[in-house]
């Protein structure tokens, strides 16, 4: 088992950022935090979160659940490690110098997107603190300097990713609940959201739920939009939003 290294951070940060003791030569030398971490991801896609324990690991990686202790120290320590790896080191995107604020923090968002629909089971993971690994804080700082020309103070900066970043991973969780859903029911997310509106149909009485119904009527939910339609909505919705912001504090400055 990793020994602890005294810093006092929790041993899944400690191994992110290297401070953590890697244990010499066992009798499983081509074993890894890399290869455990990567086997965890890999069930983690292919299964769900929920399929992701020590002995189910150490079975696909041909060791003994205890020999992977010896690596890492716990499952808590194996889910901070794995957001880790998911997460990546976020792409180039273009430079707000350049392009604008407004075009660097929705490629910013698109990329996050990218990232957590091909890890859907980072959506199950609770939140219990702020980013402090390298590759969280590396994506805090590209969000942050999209905005280093706004003229937005420090705290707002701060709030502005906060908020993209929950529009973010709400849109995904919804898509993920939904898609799930779609699955167990042996159909596609379009035909459920055809059996909704159908149902809607039989139980919206429209005077008691007019606007319901003048929806309903309109025809709206029985189009198929684009595939990124909604978050392209939400995304530019919330983009005027933060420009209203920062239209306010450069007048405000001027």
């Amino acid at each position: 088992m990793a020994k602890d290294s005294g810093t006092g951070l929790p041993p899944g940060v400690e191994t992110a950022w290297g401070l953590r003791e890697r244990p010499g030569k066992g009798p499983r030398p081509g074993l890894s935090v890399d290869r455990i971490v990567g086997a965890a991801v890999e069930l983690a896609n292919a299964e769900g979160l929920q399929a992701v324990s020590m002995s189910r690991i150490a079975a696909a990686l041909g060791a003994s659940t205890m020999s992977l202790y010896r690596y890492v120290a716990s499952k808590e320590e194996l889910l901070v490690l794995m957001q880790e790896a998911a997460y990546g080191l976020p792409p180039e995107g273009p430079a707000p110098e350049e392009e604008g604020w407004r075009v660097a923090l929705a490629h910013w968002a698109r990329s996050m997107r990218e990232v957590l629909y091909r890890n859907l089971w980072m959506l199950r993971l609770p939140i219990t603190s702020p980013p402090t690994t390298p590759h969280a804080l590396a994506w805090m700082e590209r969000g942050l300097a999209c905005l280093r020309s706004t003229g937005l103070d420090a705290g707002e900066k701060i709030e502005t990713i906060l908020l993209v970043n929950g529009f973010v991973r709400n849109e995904a969780t919804l898509a993920a609940d939904l898609a799930s859903a779609a699955r167990a029911s042996g159909g596609t997310v379009q035909e459920a959201m055809a059996a909704y509106t159908r149902l809607l149909t039989r139980v919206a009485d429209p005077e008691r739920f007019p606007e319901i119904d003048a929806v309903l009527r309109s025809g709206v939910m029985s189009e198929e939009g684009a595939p990124d339609e909604e978050f392209v909505f939400g995304l530019e919705r919330l983009l005027d939003g933060i420009e209203v912001l920062v239209e306010a504090r450069n007048g405000r400055d001027r």
